[in-house]
């Protein structure tokens, strides 16, 4: 089955901030856009990379040279969590790809990735030495960018870490999922889908809210602070509400962004990487222990250690670079990890923190 969008094929270029200039094509929307620079070192699971909230503001680049090739399935809607994809749309700002599959053959194949992005208004662009530009942004860090299809007005640089991307990925009101006799609240920073999958249990009903929700007039017996997008430190509002809830002495979970909100909230510092953790094979160990893990995970921001308050941990460390991969409170039950337990795509190595979190709850 060939599958080609409007404009398929037509000239454009990607423009870094530093003036580094990549020549290729457009494919998906045929539109201008700006964001930051991110690369991702996956070889396959690129549905529901690309409808990872965490992405929001990003133009992301995929370091496995073919893309597409085995299509994008159709959206499962007669489920409020889909089984397919991390969210309801395609999340990403832009797409850079080596090479995408003109031909896509899978079972559950429905449209190609080039109808896709064009559905959600999403533009790639292929042809791109993706070898030569993981390598400058190794080098140089995550930079700003865009990507230019010829004949399209210009648009200028975008930074996501100064907006507040949480209001674009969160929930608009709070939603009740399940009916079990234990109560999760939820704080949908940009949450995944497969986070929510993996706490339903048939005892357990989870209270999704959204980032900037009153949460102190629901009733709970466990916190889970998700996933999300852009910088930690913009959301000082809600760090002030997580600290308020850490009174309640329940047990709390907080992954990738919750693990630095929790952190932002009990008195630690964080600071940009780099060039972020983006990949399905970060190697993290348990700083008090001897099991190692290959960890999902998508991220630009990482806790100081040397920060950390009194009772506070480091729980897991980054192998590749030291840095600090999950915390745990000596006396109290809080944890929070770095990576994706949930995985999606990736390992499912961590999926036992899961059940620690739900056995502390019951």
């Amino acid at each position: 089955m060939k599958n080609y969008a409007e404009n398929e094929g037509q000239h454009a270029k990607l423009t870094l901030k530093d003036g580094s200039v990549f020549e290729g094509r457009i494919f998906g929307s045929n539109r201008a856009v700006a964001g930051e620079v991110v690369f991702n070192t996956g070889m396959v699971g690129y549905p529901e990379t690309l409808t990872d909230p965490s992405y929001c503001g990003q133009i992301l680049v995929l370091t496995y040279p073919l893309i597409g090739n085995y299509g994008v399935p159709e959206y499962d809607k007669k489920n409020l969590i889909s089984n397919l994809f991390e969210s309801d749309k395609v999340q990403i700002t832009g797409l850079v790809v080596s090479e995408r599959s003109e031909l896509y053959s899978h079972w559950n194949g429905d449209k190609s990735l080039s109808e896709w992005l064009a559905e959600h208004n999403v533009p790639g662009i292929y042809g791109i030495d993706t070898r030569k530009l993981t390598r400058q942004l190794r080098e140089h860090g995550t930079m700003l960018g865009k990507i230019e299809p010829e004949g399209c007005d210009d648009v200028p640089f975008y930074n996501p870490d100064e907006d507040d991307l949480m209001s674009r990925v969160s929930v608009k009101k709070v939603e009740r999922i399940g009916n079990g006799r234990k109560k999760v609240l939820l704080i949908d920073c940009g949450c995944k889908n497969s986070i929510i999958k993996n706490i339903m249990r048939d005892d357990v009903t989870v209270i999704r809210a959204p980032y900037d929700y009153d949460f102190e007039r629901e009733e709970f017996d466990g916190i889970l602070i998700s996933n999300g997008p852009g910088n930690p430190a913009v959301y000082q509002q809600l760090v002030n509400k997580v600290s308020r809830l850490l009174e309640l002495k329940v047990p709390t979970l907080g992954i990738c962004m919750g693990h630095q909100i929790i952190s932002l909230a009990a008195g630690a510092k964080t600071y940009k990487l780099k060039y972020g953790h983006r990949s399905q094979n970060q190697p993290v160990k348990e700083v008090r222990g001897t099991r190692c893990f290959v960890t999902s995970q998508n991220h630009s921001f990482a806790v100081d250690n040397d920060t950390l308050p009194e009772g506070w941990l480091p729980w897991f460390e980054n192998l590749n670079d030291g840095t600090c991969e999950g915390l745990k409170h000596r006396w109290l039950p809080f944890r929070t990890v770095q990576f994706h337990p949930e995985a999606a795509p990736g390992p499912v190595d961590t999926s036992f923190i899961f059940e620690e979190f739900l056995s502390e709850i019951k």
